[in-house]
C-alpha cells in the first residue's frame, strides 16, 4: 500500500476572463498576420499584383482588387478550417495538412521536371549544344 502526499486543491483559472481572452486574441492575430505576410512574400499573388500595377498604371485600384481577393480566399480557408476542425481531431488535421503539402510539392516538382526536360534535351541535341 502506497501513501501519497495530499495535493493542494487546484485553483480555478480565469479561462473566461477578459485578460486571457485579449491575450489569446492578440496572440492568434499576430501569429496569423505574421505567417500569412511571410508566406505571401514573393508569392504568385504578389508578383501578379506587381505586374498588374505596372501595366495598368493604377496601383490603388490594383491594391484594392488584390486585397479583396485575398480577403475572399482567406475567408474560404477559415470557413473550411472551421468545418474540418469540427469533423477531425487537431492531430489528424495537422497530419492531413502535412501530407497535402508534401503531395503538392511533389506534384509541382514533377510538373517542373516534365516542363523543363524536353527543353534541355532539345538544347543538348541541337548542333553546337
Amino acid at each position: 500500500m502506497t501513501t501519497e502526499a495530499p495535493q493542494p486543491p487546484e485553483q480555478p483559472t480565469p479561462e473566461g476572463g477578459e485578460g486571457s481572452r485579449s491575450a489569446s486574441w492578440l496572440g492568434v492575430f499576430l501569429s496569423t498576420a505574421t505567417t500569412v505576410f511571410l508566406a505571401e512574400l514573393g508569392d504568385k499573388t504578389q508578383l501578379a499584383a506587381l505586374l498588374l500595377s505596372a501595366e495598368s498604371g493604377r496601383p490603388v485600384v490594383v491594391f484594392v482588387g488584390a486585397s479583396l481577393a485575398l480577403i475572399c480566399s482567406s475567408l474560404v480557408g477559415v470557413v473550411l478550417g472551421r468545418w474540418l476542425s469540427s469533423v477531425m481531431a487537431p492531430e489528424q488535421l495537422e497530419r492531413a495538412a502535412g501530407v497535402l503539402m508534401v503531395a503538392l510539392g511533389l506534384w509541382l516538382g514533377r510538373q517542373a521536371v516534365l516542363q523543363f526536360t524536353p527543353l534541355q534535351l532539345a538544347a543538348l541535341a541541337s548542333p553546337g549544344g
